[in-house]
C-alpha cells in the first residue's frame, strides 16, 4: 500500500495542469464611398491640309486670325490645272477647331460642378447621390447598411480570429 502511495504522489505531482494561450479578436468595420463627378475635355484644334499634283494655286487656302469666343475661319484656295490633257490630282481638307473660349474654368459649387466645358473630345462623369447611404455597428457585433442613390458603395466586414497556442 505503502508504494502505491508513493507511486501515486509522484505521479500527482510530475502531471503539471494544461495551460494554453488562447486569442480572440474580433475587427468591424463599414466603408461608404461617394463618387464624385468629373470632365475632361480636350479642345480640336483647326487644321488644314493641301496637296496635289499637276496643279497650280492661284489663292492659297488660308487658316483665318485667333479671337476669343470664336474658332478660326478658312477661306479655301483656287487651282488651275498645269498641264492641259495631263491628269491631276487635288485635296484640300480642313477642321475647324472649337472655339476659344472666354473663360478657361469652372466653378464647384457643393460637389456639383453647373456647366460643365463641351469640347471636341469631352468625356463627363456623373457624381454619385448619397440619398439613404448609411452604415452602423452595434455592440454586439452586428452591421446595418442602407443603400445610395447612383454611384455609390457600402461594404461591411466582420473578421473574426482565434488563436490557440
Amino acid at each position: 500500500m505503502r508504494r502505491f502511495l508513493f507511486v501515486s504522489c509522484l505521479t500527482l505531482f510530475a502531471i503539471s495542469p494544461a495551460s494554453a494561450d488562447i486569442t480572440h479578436k474580433i475587427q468591424s468595420s463599414i466603408s461608404l464611398t461617394v463618387d464624385g463627378a468629373g470632365s475632361v475635355a480636350t479642345r480640336i484644334p483647326s487644321s488644314m491640309a493641301v496637296s496635289g499634283s499637276n496643279v497650280t494655286l492661284g489663292t492659297v487656302p488660308a487658316l483665318g486670325t485667333l479671337s476669343a469666343g470664336t474658332a478660326l475661319g478658312y477661306t479655301p484656295g483656287e487651282f488651275t490645272i498645269t498641264t492641259a490633257g495631263d491628269s491631276f490630282s487635288y485635296s484640300e481638307t480642313y477642321t475647324g477647331g472649337d472655339n476659344t473660349p472666354t473663360v478657361l474654368s469652372t466653378t464647384v459649387t457643393s460637389g456639383v460642378v453647373p456647366a460643365l466645358p463641351i469640347f471636341g473630345s469631352t468625356t463627363t462623369t456623373s457624381g454619385g447621390v448619397a440619398a439613404t447611404l448609411a452604415g452602423s455597428l452595434a455592440t454586439d457585433g452586428a452591421i446595418s447598411i442602407t443603400a445610395g442613390g447612383a454611384g455609390t458603395t457600402a461594404v461591411g466586414q466582420v473578421i473574426q480570429e482565434l488563436t490557440i497556442k
